[in-house]
């Protein structure tokens, strides 16, 4: 059977593969690793595959568990062949995160935990981009701590993380965080390999004041290889250069426009004298050049002459081209005024000084003229930076998810992990009054809190809300969700739910996965009115019911 599931899967038929993978698991069949890694190697390159892929990996997990627990740990060291091993982890979480589907993701992760399965650099980085996607900046701060303790010669590995906690800064539109990150990786330089570093960190999964919160341990300096590739192929905002990260054009763009709008060109200045500190021969002095040229260049020229103040007046004055390309930019906007006191400032420098103020400006209006001849290598900077373009293309793509969201959000995900669902319902009600729209991840939250205390009827309620906010466009469909309201209606016995979520995924062409719920199903109910008949309902809600339940059964064909 297992060379008929590897065939299956090569061919990229995912849902029989999946079949006979879960057929092979009912008669305690389990498959070399080996064997695993391939199946699940192809079955992830398509979304169904990947999403069968996941349930898969849970289902060997929760069969894992429970042999473990009924025989022990010493009678089941022939289990230990069929134990999920870090690389299969890696390729789900791959997938989730290539497919989009967060939500599943994170359960993913915490099922690692509850394996015991050691987190790799590659796992750090997946479980990084996961909580990106999930705005869970919190746990990726956490991460960071373990992250920062590796050899430089790792760091290019962890591009993405790096990236996924700068994107996640931005997402909560705050810039000095953003701005301190992008300075630690200008300043970061090898002291060599120190051989008393910590080599395994344990990560907590949420608040680390819940006694009763998953660990996950971490080594982050283990590097396999595994079959996962597109870690870090995705990074926009963060590069690696000469032997360490740097922040791209997108990511300085981000930072400019954050201190733009917030009003904190001081703060800006700052960044850029930090930076100048840093800077060695390789020419990282050049950031404060293409700021200011970008500035220039998006005729920003207040803002421009504010950086040229603090720049020298922290003690790092600019280059003559710096001076000349905001000049020229004053006298094509005909702020004479502006250019005047410009004018004055250069030649406290010693520039322009056999020139008349006249003169200054009737050259600036000019292609060329007797300034250019006092600087050779003096260009316009905005005609040698690439930053000016990307800060003018930031204005079109930013984000419309409010900033407030992600950090009400959090507040909610830790109350859930804390069993405080009322703390966490009073959260989310204060967001409703100051009409903040809730996100995906805002009602996953809830769902998860709710269904860890086997509140399913509060679940019904939010379905009810969802419900509205789908109709009207409000929320996007999310296969994830849907089928986290499945599992829990099936288990709270609500089919009347169970139906109407199948009728919404089915209008949204997404794919299920009977199989799973079918299990789910017998798991829970498997002799739920199985010889009742209709005529025999002794109220009219016992009938609907049951009308439900054998709706239900013929969809995951049990009759």
């Amino acid at each position: 059977m297992s060379k008929l599931a590897l065939s299956l899967a090569r061919a990229q038929f995912s849902v029989q593969c999946g079949a006979v993978f879960r057929i092979m698991l009912e008669f305690n069949k389990f498959p070399p690793m080996d064997v695993w890694k391939i199946g699940l190697f192809h079955l992830v390159k398509t979304d169904v595959g990947s999403f069968l892929a996941s349930d898969l990996l849970v289902e060997v997990c929760e069969c894992y568990l429970s042999y473990v627990e009924v025989y022990g740990v010493k009678n089941v060291k022939h289990l230990k062949l069929m134990k999920p091993d870090t690389v299969i982890f890696n390729l789900v979480l791959d997938a989730c995160v290539r497919f989009r589907t967060s939500l599943r993701a994170e359960q993913i992760i915490e099922l690692m935990a509850v394996m015991g399965v050691v987190a790799d650099a590659s796992s750090v980085v997946l479980i990084a981009q996961v909580h990106e996607m999930n705005g869970q900046r919190d746990e990726v701060r956490k991460l960071k701590e373990c992250v920062d303790r590796v050899p430089v010669r790792l760091l290019f590995h962890y591009r993405q993380f790096y990236n996924s906690l700068l994107s996640l800064h931005f997402k909560f539109d705050d810039i000095d965080s953003a701005s301190e990150l992008v300075l630690d990786m200008y300043s970061r330089r090898d002291s060599g390999d120190r051989k008393d570093t910590q080599k395994s960190y344990l990560h907590t999964i949420g608040s680390r004041n819940l006694k009763t919160g998953l660990r996950l341990q971490i080594e982050p300096e283990l590097l396999q290889s595994d079959m996962v590739r597109s870690v870090g192929s995705h990074a926009e905002l963060v590069m690696f250069m000469d032997g360490r990260l740097i922040p791209s054009n997108k990511a300085i763009a981000k930072v400019i426009d954050g201190y733009k709008r917030h009003r904190k060109i001081g703060e800006l200045s700052k960044l850029l004298t930090s930076v100048q500190k840093q800077a060695d021969a390789s020419g990282d002095a050049s950031l404060s050049s293409d700021v200011l040229g970008a500035c220039v260049h998006i005729r920003w020229l207040e803002t421009a002459h504010d950086i040229l103040d603090d720049m020298e007046t922290a003690g790092f004055p600019m280059q003559f081209d710096a001076y000349l390309s905001l000049l020229r930019a004053y006298c094509k906007e005909n702020m004479l005024k502006e250019g005047r006191v410009l004018i004055k400032q250069m030649r406290k420098r010693g520039w322009l000084l056999n020139l008349s103020d006249e003169d200054v400006v009737s050259d600036c209006c000019l292609e060329e003229g007797r300034i250019v001849s006092l600087d050779t290598e003096s260009v316009t900077l905005s005609e040698k930076s690439h930053l000016a373009v990307t800060l003018m293309r930031e204005f079109s793509e930013e984000d419309g998810t409010m900033p407030l969201v992600y950090e009400i959000n959090s507040s909610i995900y830790y109350f859930c992990k804390g069993n405080m669902m009322e703390d966490a319902l009073r959260t989310y009600h204060r967001m409703q009054e100051r009409n903040i729209p809730p996100i995906v991840q805002t009602f996953a939250h809830l769902i998860n809190g709710y269904s860890k205390l086997k509140m399913y009827r509060e679940i019904t309620i939010l379905w009810g809300e969802i419900r509205r906010k789908l109709d009207t466009e409000d929320l996007t469909a999310n296969r994830d969700l849907y089928g986290m309201f499945l599992c829990n209606f099936i288990r709270g016995g609500y089919f009347e739910r169970v139906l109407e979520v199948l009728e919404y995924m089915k209008v949204n062409g997404m794919y299920t996965d009977k199989w799973k719920y079918k299990r789910e199903f017998l798991k829970f109910h498997k002799y739920l009115y199985r010889s009742l008949k209709a005529e025999k309902a002794k109220t009219e809600a016992q009938r609907k019911r049951l009308e439900h339940v054998r709706a239900f059964r013929k969809w995951v064909a049990i009759d």
